[in-house]
């Protein structure tokens, strides 16, 4: 029951978030926004879809149950929820699931952003591992924290490349305090 309850929480409410990104989407791009190498979206979005599937298998193949700190767990999991809609709302009418642009616009400095790089992704990064890790689904867990953690090289390095070069980013980048990012990392 709990596996179900969570599953269809985790789905509705990436199908909200969707339609968020979409009218992000749209109204960014009405006012001349860029979407940056998007060749990558089409397999993240796999990776995520097939998570869902690989969790839902691998729970009811294997007749996994809830781990038996689940009440933990979950507590866990429900504050990264809040964190996930501070994120959303810190970044407004930026947020989105693919990397679009606004030349000039101001890098948000707000929220978590005022501090960490790239929150929306340690996020989903604690929530590939805690979900799985909820219902026992240790191959899950481990195949998609590895499979995310490749799409995240690709995904932060052209995110960071596009909002370097259309926005004042590299002041942000000065102010957090975490990860510090390497000056001698070379633009392209």
């Amino acid at each position: 029951m709990l596996f179900f309850f969570v599953l269809s929480w985790l789905v509705l409410q990436r199908l909200i978030e969707l339609r968020i990104a979409k009218r992000n989407e749209k109204r960014l791009i009405d006012k001349g926004a860029v979407e940056f190498r998007s060749g990558h979206y089409p397999w993240m979005v796999l990776l995520h879809c097939a998570f869902f599937l690989s969790l839902l298998a691998e729970v009811q193949g294997f007749g996994k149950t809830p781990h038996r700190y689940w009440i933990f767990l979950l507590l866990l999991f429900f504050c990264l929820q809040m964190a996930r809609i501070w994120i959303i709302t810190s970044l407004g009418p930026y947020w989105n699931t693919k990397i679009i642009v606004l030349k000039g616009a101001e890098a948000i400095k707000k929220g978590p952003y005022r501090w960490i790089r790239h929150p929306n992704y340690w996020l989903v990064t604690l929530e590939l591992i805690l979900i799985p890790l909820l219902f026992q689904a240790y191959i899950t867990l481990f195949l998609f924290f590895l499979l995310n953690q490749s799409m995240l090289r690709i995904r932060i390095r052209t995110e960071e490349k596009a909002l370097l070069a259309y926005t004042n980013y590299q002041d942000l980048l000065e102010r957090q305090l975490w990860p510090k990012r390497k000056r001698n990392v070379r633009e392209k």
